[in-house]
């Protein structure tokens, strides 16, 4: 099953978008589904149901993050290699779903909203 399938089968499971994404490499992170959804879980609906930024993009760079990520606050240069990686992954995935922001994935204004997360 491909990490997409995965993240998909959660979702439908009832893992918000963002526990969905990063728990389906839970496996490749070194921990269960549960510690991953536990870490994800404020990143569903745009960051707690302000419909900000997707919560299957903030997976995305969780992982991204958690693989790719720096550690020294002084280590400049992989500072700047993780941000252009990051900002290339948000353009490839706004190129193709339109945006990256909650709201306007699913054609809502702001303040409003729907009933379930």
């Amino acid at each position: 099953m491909s990490r997409a399938d995965r993240a998909e089968e959660l979702f439908r499971q009832g893992y918000n978008c963002g526990q969905s994404v990063f728990a389906a490499f839970a496996d490749l992170l070194g921990m269960t589904v549960e510690e991953a959804a536990k870490i994800a879980s404020p990143f569903g609906a745009g960051f707690g149901k302000l419909r900000e930024v997707c919560g299957a993009v903030s997976g995305m760079t969780l992982v991204t993050g958690y693989l790719k990520g720096y550690s020294d606050p002084a280590d400049y240069e992989s500072k700047k290699e993780l941000y252009a990686l990051i900002q290339k992954m948000c353009a490839e995935f706004e190129a193709r779903e339109g945006s990256i922001i909650c709201r306007e994935l699913l054609g809502l204004k702001k303040g409003e909203d729907i009933g379930e997360p």
